[in-house]
């Protein structure tokens, strides 16, 4: 059986940044045609996106998913909520997660996975101002040492 190839499509880079991340899980998104061939040209953007639970389904709301050019009148909004497909028991951890003190649901990156394209999102805490200078000297260290060798 072959390995099956991934390919970064959009990636939020902020949220190792701004978020500890604690558990992260794959999910299908639910998505229209002229939205997929926008999302191969990489006109899509999750900085704004978040996680919303409702009616026993997990939303991506807020992510910005320009439309395609060569679509005809009938072409996708630009920013609506987009239903994730989990499963159950993946659908109750997150849940459950949310319901603990300062855990939030993250969008991560989008990615191709053969022709499909997924969504990664992960449980997460929001970083405080110290953590986030850690985070920035950890970083220029590791710069520094590769810098040497």
């Amino acid at each position: 059986m072959k390995p099956v190839k991934e390919r970064n499509l959009v990636e939020h880079r902020r949220a190792k940044y701004e978020y500890t991340l604690h558990q992260s899980f794959e999910a299908g998104i639910s998505l229209l045609g002229s939205e997929v061939k926008s999302m191969r040209a990489g006109q899509a953007n999750l900085a704004q996106a978040f996680i919303r639970l409702k009616k026993g389904s997990a939303f991506l709301v807020g992510c910005h998913i320009s439309p395609y050019e060569q679509a005809n009148r009938n072409n996708h909004e630009a920013v609506r909520d987009r239903q994730l497909l989990l499963k159950r028991p993946e659908l109750e951890k997150l849940r459950k997660g949310m319901q603990q003190k300062g855990m939030t649901v993250v969008p991560l990156r989008l990615y191709l996975k053969g022709s499909l394209i997924k969504l990664e999102i992960a449980l997460a805490k929001g970083k405080n101002m110290y953590d986030k200078r850690e985070t920035l000297k950890a970083k220029d260290q590791k710069r520094d040492v590769s810098r040497r060798r």
